[in-house]
């Protein structure tokens, strides 16, 4: 008897289970929302790990200078850092997600751990900002099962994204700018960063700086940057 099927068979199992958990779009655990229509020249702004002193009042100030919504997932202990900022975004009526308590990579922790991540986060957010997050995205993209089930419990859309361009490896506003210009498509997710995961005063400016120009280049190919919540289910 050949193990040959049965090898075929694991890896392919294995195969899926690593889409699922490290494919920020993969439905093996779930729908997450990658993309919008791809017959619209619409775009959609987002910003994770923040917010940050770096970085989100640049980036807020040039979003309202250009009328442009954007959505950012926001770190629980982030936010309760820098409340004031965390208020800004609510108050300029930006879409807030969750992106944990304390930026874990969920995909490999158990039923409680990522229940206590998304609750505490969840429960900072409104307390701060006075607004109830609609949507979370897990920190790297990294998923389970049990993230879905919590996400979902908590009447969560889950947000993946189409593309992003590295900005955490301070490569320059100019790059940043450039990576983006290069990539966009109707209906892309464009993932940002306005704060650092694992270090609450990280350096983001430059993508606070890229920003104008990244906004510049989308209008002037034709894109609108539309609000994220006209993607969310329900």
């Amino acid at each position: 008897m050949t193990l040959l099927p049965v090898v075929a068979c694991a890896a392919a199992v294995t195969g899926t289970l690593a889409r699922g958990a490290f494919s920020p779009n993969s439905r093996v655990f779930g729908r997450a929302i990658g993309h919008g229509s791809r017959n619209t020249r619409s775009i959609y702004l987002t910003f994770d790990d923040g917010p940050s002193p770096s970085a989100t009042p640049g980036i807020l100030s040039t979003l309202s200078g250009r009328n442009v919504p954007a959505a950012f997932f926001m770190i629980g202990a982030h936010a309760e850092s820098f409340a004031s900022i965390a208020r800004e975004v609510a108050g300029a009526g930006h879409e807030i997600g969750n992106h944990t308590q304390r930026h874990r990579k969920l995909h490999l922790r158990g039923p409680r751990v990522v229940r206590a991540e998304l609750e505490e986060a969840h429960a900072r957010l409104v307390d701060i900002t006075g607004r109830s997050p609609r949507t979370f995205r897990a920190p790297h993209g990294y998923r389970n099962p049990f993230v879905t089930a919590e996400a979902r419990r908590l009447g969560y859309s889950v947000i993946g994204w189409s593309f992003g361009v590295w900005d955490t490896a301070l490569p320059g506003a100019g790059e940043i700018r450039r990576r983006v210009r290069a990539r966009l498509r109707p209906g892309s997710i464009v993932l940002l960063h306005d704060g650092d995961g694992y270090d609450a005063r990280g350096d983001r400016s430059q993508t606070a700086d890229a920003l104008p120009g990244i906004i510049d280049d989308a209008m002037n190919a034709g894109f609108a940057i539309r609000p994220l919540s006209e993607l969310l289910e329900g």
